[in-house]
This record gives structure tokens, sequence and C-alpha cells, in this order.
């Protein structure tokens, strides 16, 4: 173990310096990580061929040998002609050579990149170790601002909390169906991988079991590589490239886990007109919690997270939560803290629901209330949300137990409302908070405060601009 320890972190170490190299050239962190991922999955698949004599899955003449013998212009010309000629294969392949391109145009770089990947055995590295590895590097990544890859990341101790909590089953299927570089998908893997050892399953589990969805190419690249590594979907890439939100499910499933992205859809992207979804809006969370809501079989259970204003939004927001307690029991929500996320400032929550009754009573428990985290002093780890997790009672949620005493404890974090209590608030919000901070100061640091400022300017913004709309369509007598 200490060997794989020990490879892992130096492999790390080796990876990410090469990165600062190429950084100081100009060539971005997420360029080069994805440069990475091309060319070690040429170098894998040359290993497959010379340790166990199995048939190149790539074509002839765009193989690994055929870029490490070349240098210069006629190398890069090479990687170029191979990228185009991938990025149209089927099955894997295709998938994780999506609308491909080489961003590392000097010869010199390019070479470097590939001299240090053919220095590595990466196939017969243990499967722990060199996903590990990748995820090390995914996760530097996200860590990275100039990057902006953080908005693919959701932090690792929370995404293993909420699996802990939904307690996924082998043979069941898992969907994320915004699933950047795919962290709750391989979490729901180590998860269940060892809960059988019949092989059927087993496979199951490999290739069938997961489904995960992003809009992004370079992002599905990533996810691909990632799981692929980890030894799930060798075959097909269980990554799609679409954007979830065009089309109605094609197939139900038993678990969902995501963080679907915050603000506004992106520039150019279609607009949602689904005859499916319960009410139209604009808002990207709440349609994306609509989508999730139809994607789940009967019986099936979701762990999502998104941002406050979905408890509390008026109109189509307040809709969606009336349609969610009467078709499905929200029986919990994790009022989740700032300064966990690489995104400042963010206001989120994780909704647990299962689908097919009506809620009855929604268990809340708060860290938040003078909770604080920060990426650089006081990081969120797993243990942070052991108490939650344990409160949860997964594998009995009819035997919960409160913390909150109104007269010994009011401070208690784990508190019950009941449906009726939650129908009789205003617009049926889901935005509550009980415990009584600690003290009147604000510790929220320059950089939170002016993203909490901005979030509201905008949200003011919006406000006055549909304002302005209905005004425009009154004529005045």
């Amino acid at each position: 173990m200490a060997t794989n320890i020990s490879t892992e972190q130096a492999l790390t170490k080796k990876v990410w310096n090469l990165a600062t190299t190429l950084a100081g050239q100009g060539i971005g962190f997420t360029d080069y990580i994805t440069q990475l991922t091309y060319l070690l999955f040429l170098k894998m698949d040359a290993e497959n061929t010379e340790l166990f004599g199995e048939d190149s899955a790539i074509p002839e003449g765009y193989q690994w040998t055929d870029l490490n013998s070349l240098d210069g212009m006629e190398l890069v010309e090479q990687y170029e002609a191979t990228l185009k000629l991938l990025s149209e294969q089927d099955n894997l392949i295709g998938t994780i050579y999506t609308k491909a391109q080489n961003k590392i145009d000097k010869p010199v770089y390019l070479k470097k990149v590939i001299t240090m990947i053919d220095e590595e055995q990466w196939l017969i590295m243990d499967g722990d170790v060199k996903g590990a590895i990748y995820e090390g590097i995914l996760e530097k990544n996200g860590q990275d601002k100039k990057s902006g890859a953080g908005q693919y990341f959701t932090p690792r101790p929370l995404i293993q909390a909420m699996v802990d909590c939904v307690n996924p089953q082998i043979g069941e299927t898992v969907c994320d169906p915004a699933c950047g570089t795919g962290g709750f998908l391989l979490t729901a893997y180590d998860y269940m991988k060892d809960q059988s050892e019949n092989k059927e399953k087993r496979d199951f589990l490999r290739n069938k079991a997961l489904h995960g969805v992003d809009n992004t190419p370079l992002v599905v690249t990533l996810a691909s590589m990632n799981l692929y590594l980890h030894g799930v979907g060798t075959d097909r890439s269980p990554i799609a490239c679409e954007d979830s939100l065009e089309k109605e499910p094609s197939t139900l499933v038993d678990v969902i886990l995501a963080n679907p992205p915050f603000g506004t859809r992106p520039a150019g992207s279609v607009e949602i007109n689904r005859p499916d979804f319960y009410v139209e809006t604009k808002n990207n969370q709440l349609n994306f919690l609509q989508h999730m809501m139809l994607m789940l079989k009967t019986g099936g259970r979701a762990a999502v997270v998104l941002p406050d204003n979905v408890l509390f939004e008026a109109g189509a927001g307040e809709t969606i939560r009336k349609r969610l307690l009467q078709d499905f029991n929200l029986h919990t929500v994790l009022r989740l803290p700032t300064g966990i996320f690489y995104a400042q400032g963010v206001k989120a929550n994780v909704l647990f629901f299962t689908k097919g009754e009506p809620t009855k009573d929604i268990w809340f428990y708060d860290y938040r209330t003078d909770v604080k985290h920060t990426l650089a002093t006081n990081k969120l780890e797993r243990h942070h949300l052991d108490d939650f997790v344990a409160c949860y009672q997964s594998g009995n949620i009819n035997n919960r137990t409160e913390t909150y005493n109104a007269e010994t404890n009011p401070q208690g974090r784990w508190r019950k409302y009941s449906i009726d209590e939650i129908i009789a608030r205003d617009k049926t919000s889901l935005d509550i908070t009980w415990i009584k901070q600690g003290g009147e100061a604000d510790d929220r640091s320059l950089a939170e405060l002016m993203a909490d400022i901005k979030d509201k300017s905008q949200t003011i913004s919006a406000a006055v601009a549909e304002l302005e709309k209905l005004l425009a369509n009154i004529e005045e007598d």
C-alpha cells in the first residue's frame, strides 16, 4: 500500500511539474490535462498490444509508436492528424477524443509530454493508483482559478457523504445529468464495487450501471478517461456529450447524484421547451430539478446540490416545490456553508428525495450557521459531515431523532418540520434557519462579500427587467 501511495504521489508531482513548465509557455492547465488524456490513451493502447498481445484499438499509422518516433513539425502534424481521425471513431475512442484539438503547437513541448508518458507503464499500474493520479490532477486543476475548472468540481468529501446517505446498491442504475469530471459516478462505483462477487453484477456495474451527461466536450473527455482509468466503461464510455435539458429522459434510473451548474444557461444554448416539465422557467437550476424528478423510477432516490434560490423562489419555484412535496418524499435538506466550493460565496443545499410517496416530514440539518470553511485554512473534510451522516440514518430513516430541542438544545442542528408547517410558510419556502448566530460580526472574506453583493444585484436587476416588461404591456387609462 505504501508503494502505491509513493508511486501515486511521485507521479502526480511529475505530471504537475510539467504542467507548471508548460504554463510558463502559455499552455493552460486544462489544455495540458486534455492533451495528456489523448496521449495517455494512445500509450495504454500500445501497452495492451505489447504486454498482452491484444489487437490495437487505434487504426494503423496513428498509434503510439507512430508518434513517439517523430520530432519537430512532423510530430505536430502526425499528432493533429491522429486527433482528427480518432474524433471520428465510435465507442469509447470517439467519446474520449470528442472534438479533439491540439493545444501544444510547439514540437519541443509536445515531445516533453510524450517522453514523460513513455517513461511509465500505465496499464499494469494498479487501477486505484492510476485513477487516483488522474483524480489528483483534476482536483489540482479545479483549484487553479485561472483555468475556471472549479465549476466542474464538487468537493469530494461532500460527494462521499451524499453517496453514504443514498446508499446505492450493486444492480441499481446511477445517473448524473451534469456529471463534470465524473466525481459522483466514480464515488458511487467505489461504494458498490465490493458489494458482490457475482460476475454478472460486477460486469453490469462496470459497463451498464453508470450514466453521465455533460454538454462540454472537454469535460466529457476528462470524465470518460477518469472512469476508464478506474476500470469503468472500457468498451463504451458511460458519458454522453449532450445537453440534458433539451429532451425528455430516454430511460428512468434508480439513483441520481448531481450538482447541476449554477447560474444561467451558457450563451448559444437551445431554449428549453419541454412539454413534460411541470412549469416553464428560465431558471437553470429549477429546470435541472424538474428533469431529475422526471428521470427517477418510482422508489428511486436522489441527492442533489442546489442553490438557495431553489428553496424560496416564487412563481415557478413554488410550483415545483409543491409538486416535489406532493409526488416525492423530500425527507432531508442539508444546509451547506460557504467556503467549500471553488466558486466564492456560493450558498447551496443538498436535497434528498424519493419518488412515489408524498412528503410527511422534512428533516433539516443546518451545517451553515456559525460554520466556517475556507479552501486554504479549513478545507471541508469527510469527518466534518460525520454527524450529519449519523443523524441521516441511511439504514432506517424512520428511526431519526432530533438534536434540536426548544428548551434544552435550541442550537441543535438536526430538526424536523411537518408538511403542514412547510405548506403554511409563505411561498412554501424551504429556506429555514433556527439557530442563532454566535455573534453579529460578519467574518466573510472580501471576495465572498463581493460575490454575495453581485449575486443579489443580479437578482434585483432580473426582477426589475421582468417588471419593466410587464409594465410595458399595461396600457395607461
